[in-house]
C-alpha cells in the first residue's frame, strides 16, 4: 500500500517521524529539516479528513528528562502544519489514550518522547557497572517482554500506521519495526519522504547509469570498511577522502607528520586498495593536502604533498591538485553518491576542498547524474555551501543511508515491505 492509494477520510494514522532536531539553550528549533520533510505526509492525511498522532524520539534520554521533552518542539510543529496540535505527556499514560480516541478528522496529537521508555528501543537501563552477563541477561528478557505490551499499545491508537522516519529505519524499535506487525499490508505504509529515500537508496544501489562515483569522507577507515567493501563492486570510482586519507597514505610509506591515522589499520588499507585492482575500480586518493601546525581555523597553515607532510604538521583538507582530480573524476559521473567531506569543513579555512567537491557533484548533475548525498557531515557542507537544491536528493538518514549502503536490510523497512 502507498501512501498515494490510501484514503485516510476518518482514519486515524499513527506516523513515526524523525524530529530529533538541535535546539538552543532557550529550547527553540535551530534546524527545522527534519520536521520540513515531515509536512506532506502529515498535510495529506489531514487534507484527506484524516487525523494524526504523531510519535517522535529527542535525543538519548534515560528516562523522563524535561531537556528531551517533545513539548519543547509543539509550538514549532504547529505552526509548520497550520493546525494546533494537540500534546500527550506521556505517550503510554491515560492521557495519551483518551486524546488518541477523541481526535477529530483534521485534528492532530503529539505523543511525548517515546525513548522515556526503555522498551522503545528494546534495551535495558540502569544496570550496575559490574552487572554479570546473567542479571544483563534477565533484564533484557523483562524490557523485551514488556516491549510487546508497548507496541500492542501504541498500535491500539490508530488505525492504520505510517512510517515516515528513515532516520530511524536501521534501528528494530517499537514505532520504527515492531509496531508495523499489528497492522495488515493494506493498513501500513511509507510516508512520502521513506518513499523518496527508499527511492534514491535503490537508484544509487540498484539502478546505477555508469560511470558510477562514490566519494567517502570521515576519520576513521574502521567504521566505514562495510561500506567500502561493499561499494567496490558496484562503484566505478571509488574517491577516499577525509582523515581515512592519511591511513591509506602512511600504509604506503608517506610521512603524515601529526595527521589522524589508524595505526592498527594499515595493513586493512593495503588490503582494499589490492582489491580496488583486482576488481578493476579506479581508486582515488589524495596527492596534495592543506596542512596547518595546530588544529585550529587560525593555524598557520602550507600546502605540501600528502605523503611529505612534516612533523608537527597536520593535514585538515585537500588541496588544488586534488581538488582538480577529484572534481574532474566527479563530472564524468552518471551516478553519484556522497558521504563525509575532504576536510574539516567546519573551518572555513579548510573548507575549500569540500566545497568544490559539492560544486562538482552539482554541476555533474545538472548534466545528467544522479546524485545522492547522505551522512551528517555532507549534508551539513551542501547546506553551508546552499547547494542543497542543486543535488539529486539528499538524504536525511544518517545511520539508515549508510546501513543501507553496507547491503543491509533496514528493519523500518522490511517491517512495511512484509
Amino acid at each position: 500500500m502507498t501512501i498515494d492509494q490510501f484514503n485516510f477520510a476518518d482514519k486515524k494514522a499513527f506516523v513515526r517521524v524523525d524530529f530529533n532536531v538541535p535546539l538552543d539553550e532557550n529550547f527553540n528549533v535551530t534546524d527545522d529539516t527534519r520536521i520540513r520533510a515531515a509536512l506532506p505526509t502529515l498535510k495529506k492525511i489531514l487534507a484527506d479528513g484524516g487525523s494524526v498522532i504523531i510519535g517522535s524520539h529527542l535525543g538519548r534520554p534515560k528516562g523522563p528528562a524535561d531537556k528531551f521533552s517533545l513539548k519543547h518542539i509543539l509550538k514549532h510543529i504547529s505552526e509548520l502544519m497550520g493546525v494546533e496540535v494537540q500534546f500527550a505527556n506521556d505517550c503510554m499514560g491515560e492521557e495519551a489514550v483518551a486524546k488518541s480516541a477523541a481526535l477529530k478528522p483534521g485534528e492532530a496529537l503529539l505523543l511525548e518522547n517515546l525513548r522515556f521508555y526503555a522498551e522503545e528501543e528494546g534495551k535495558p537501563r540502569g544496570l550496575a557497572d559490574d552487572a554479570t552477563d546473567e542479571e544483563k541477561a534477565a533484564a533484557k528478557k523483562v524490557v523485551k517482554e514488556s516491549q510487546k505490551e508497548f507496541t500492542k499499545k501504541l498500535a491500539s491508537y490508530s488505525d492504520c500506521y505510517v512510517n515516515d522516519a528513515f532516520g530511524t529505519a536501521h534501528r528494530a524499535h517499537a514505532s520504527t519495526a515492531l509496531i508495523a506487525k499489528y497492522f495488515d499490508k493494506d493498513h501500513k505504509m511509507f510516508g512520502y519522504l521513506m518513499e523518496k529515500e527508499v527511492k534514491a537508496v535503490d537508484k544509487v544501489l540498484n539502478n546505477i547509469q555508469r560511470p558510477f562515483t562514490a566519494i567517502m569522507g570521515g576519520s576513521k577507515v574502521s567504521s566505514k570498511i562495510d561500506i567500502i567493501e561493499n561499494l567496490l563492486s558496484k562503484v566505478d570510482n571509488l574517491i577516499i577522502t577525509g582523515g581515512m586519507t592519511f591511513t591509506f597514505t602512511k600504509a604506503e610509506g608517506g610521512k603524515i607528520g601529526n595527521s589522524i591515522c589508524e595505526a592498527d589499520k594499515l595493513d586493512l588499507a593495503l588490503e582494499l586498495i589490492e582489491k580496488a585492482k583486482a576488481k578493476g575500480v579506479n581508486l582515488v586518493l589524495a596527492v596534495d593536502a592543506k596542512i596547518a601546525d595546530a588544529f585550529s581555523n587560525d593555524a598557520n597553515t602550507a600546502v605540501c604533498k600528502v605523503d611529505e607532510i612534516p612533523d608537527g604538521w597536520q593535514g585538515l583538507d585537500i588541496a588544488e591538485e586534488t581538488e582538480k582530480i577529484f572534481a574532474d573524476v566527479i563530472k564524468k559521473s552518471k551516478t553519484i553518491l556522497w558521504n563525509g567531506p575532504t576536510g574539516v569543513f567546519e573551518f572555513d579555512n579548510f573548507s575549500q576542498g569540500s566545497r568544490v567537491v559539492g560544486e562538482a557533484i552539482v554541476e555533474a548533475t545538472k548534466n545528467g547524474a544522479f546524485s545522492l548525498v547522505g551522512g551528517g557531515d555532507s549534508v551539513a557542507c551542501v547546506n553551508k555551501f546552499g547547494l542543497a537544491d542543486g543535488v539529486s536528493y539528499v538524504s536525511t538518514g544518517g545511520g539508515a543511508l549508510l546501513e543501507a549502503i553496507e547491503g543491509k536490510v533496514l528493519p523500518g523497512i522490511a517491517a512495511i515491505q512484509e
